[in-house]
């Protein structure tokens, strides 16, 4: 699952993680009656049985543990490892018989990439103090390449209007509290985009700099460091240097109270103040030093493409696209691996045991079926957003994409629940609802749509582009304490860290059913007559291939 742009907004994608909350309560009824009826009917067909019996548990063992060792230096985007994961997926789709569908008749999609990361030689020096890169303080992207800067620092408390009367902001290095006051209205904050909007008006101020503290961050410091301080990856097509945008700093509460030393106040009893939304006092009666060097690379990535031919001579040139990302984020230089094996290993491993189970048919769906996993999702669906640029199959023959990321709460048990994020806005809602019904399974609905799990994967490259798209999760039976306290334990321990490892504990019958579901999903869009369709109410209501621009998240 892909990290979000904005550190503040990160902690989104962590809580999409704790979906068991809601996963394990009532309450999907009264959803399940706004949706349309399915024409599909209840039942597994003789063909729809047979497929789900090819589905193996062990296929998604072994490749979950393939895709997650060491050898594989987790699957960075642009590094060794991410070509050795490329290669094996290659190797995976041409056993399987499936048709590559990349470039120059091979499995792989080359994607240029822009590569970036602070060097050593990155500081902060407030007075004759120099805090360390990493533990102290870390540049915050989009990155504006090297930078040297200098200049008297002023506080400006959270930003509010108040904050700012009679300060001059020419040339100084200001320094800011992360987040709304204490008791403001969070969310509003957050819809306005108001921290944004201050950094856009110091910016347009002429500060040299900015300091910003972590002070309302839902994630811990040392966290927000840890992503701050690794590559940033971009694609080449997209990337663009802010040459003239003042440098960024995120600094740990210790080093705030360091560029508060010498002020007659300290920064905790400034952060109380600016928590009532007292006007800052402006004057900290020190410099700073802000000092960027970046190491910038070219780098190359590919997604890995195979196609199943439909046997239906007028509908095979339409397709079913499952998607999964295999990157994670690769090896540091320290030797450090980010295995990735809940995400997404075991989503890549599943699509495969789909692809495994497709291939032994008697006979190939209508519809053809894609297999695309994708590089560079953890950096901004980067390998997606290519793709849906420059598709390698027609993109108004694209009738479904079904994909596959998460956390891994399907390894945790038996898998009873389903939640199918999109579900709300197409007719694949109620193909999943009658393909859940037919396998003895119940639907969640989205357990937290302000979190805007929808917006936060590969498929949302594809509903941009007009095609509907479900991405699917699943949640196994069980004691719902142990489950939420598992999901909890995981996010502060695991996610996005070296610690995301296969573990011995495993259920793997639980990917296998997740898998089942998925499969029978795409087997019922590839025989239907018609292409699935947006829903009239769904805001995502548009033909496929258009390139209108997508409704802004509420």
């Amino acid at each position: 699952m892909r990290m979000s742009s904005s550190p503040d907004s990160l902690r989104g994608r962590l809580l999409v993680a704790l979906i068991a909350i809601a996963l394990l309560t009532p309450g999907a009824s009264a959803w399940q009656q706004q949706i349309t009826a399915s024409k599909s009917p209840a039942a597994l067909s003789g063909e729809e049985r047979e497929a789900a019996d090819r589905v193996r548990a062990g296929t998604i063992r072994e490749t979950t543990s393939a895709l997650a060792s060491d050898e594989m230096q987790g699957r960075g985007t642009a590094q060794p490892g991410g070509d050795k994961a490329a290669a094996y997926l290659a190797d995976r789709f041409a056993k399987l018989k499936l048709k590559p569908l990349g470039d120059g008749g091979t499995y792989l999609q080359s994607v240029k990439f822009k590569v970036t990361q602070s060097l050593p030689e990155t500081s902060l020096k407030i007075g004759e103090q120099t805090l360390k890169l990493g533990p102290d303080f870390a540049v915050s992207p989009p990155y504006s390449g090297d930078k040297s800067v200098k200049g008297f620092m002023v506080y400006v408390g959270h930003g509010l209007r108040d904050d700012f009367k009679g300060v001059d902001l020419k040339n100084r290095i200001a320094v800011l509290i992360g987040g709304p006051p204490k008791n403001a209205d969070e969310a509003a904050w957050e819809k306005a985009e108001s921290e944004r909007l201050i950094i856009t008006y110091l910016f347009r101020a002429g500060i040299a700099g900015l300091i910003i503290t972590n002070a309302r961050s839902k994630l811990s410091y040392e966290k927000l460091a840890g992503y701050l301080t690794r590559r940033r990856v971009a694609l080449a097509e997209d990337f663009y240097a802010f040459e003239t945008r003042p440098p960024i700093v995120y600094v740990s509460d210790q080093s705030a109270e360091v560029v508060f030393s010498g002020s007659g106040t300290t920064y905790a009893q400034a952060k109380q103040k600016a928590d009532r939304a007292e006007p800052a006092s402006n004057s900290l009666k020190g410099t700073a030093a802000i000092t960027v060097r970046l190491k910038k690379e070219n780098g190359i990535g590919a997604n890995v493409i195979g196609v199943l031919e439909g046997s239906d001579p007028s509908l095979k040139e339409q397709s079913v696209v499952y998607s999964a990302h295999y990157d994670a984020f690769g090896m540091e230089a320290d030797g450090r691996i980010y295995h990735g094996a809940a995400d997404n290993a075991l989503g890549v491993a599943e699509m495969i045991a789909i692809a495994e189970a497709y291939s032994g048919l008697r006979a190939p769906p209508r519809r053809s079926i894609i297999f695309l996993a994708f590089t560079g999702e953890e950096y901004g669906l980067l390998g997606a957003e290519y793709w849906v640029r420059h598709p390698t199959w027609k993109i108004e023959r694209v009738a479904a994409n079904l994909n596959f990321d998460g956390i891994g709460t399907e390894v945790y048990g038996p898998v009873k629940r389903i939640v199918g994020f999109g579900i709300e806005h197409s007719d694949l809602g109620a193909v999943l609802e009658s393909v859940v019904t037919a396998t003895g399974k119940s639907i969640a609905p989205d357990p937290m749509p302000d979190e805007k799990a929808f917006y936060r994967s590969d498929h949302y490259a594809f509903v941009k582009k007009g095609v509907p798209a479900l991405m699917l999760l699943g949640a196994p039976e069980g004691d719902t304490a142990a489950f939420v306290a598992r999901a909890k334990k995981w996010l502060e321990t695991d996610y996005h860290q070296p610690t995301d490892e296969v573990r011995s504990e495993w259920n793997w019958d639980g990917p296998a059913t997740l898998a089942v579901v998925g499969l029978v999903v795409g087997m019922r869009v590839a025989n239907s007559d018609a292409m699935p369709g947006w829903l009239r109410t769904s805001p995502f209501n548009q033909s496929r291939g258009t390139n209108k621009p997508p409704p802004k998240i509420q």
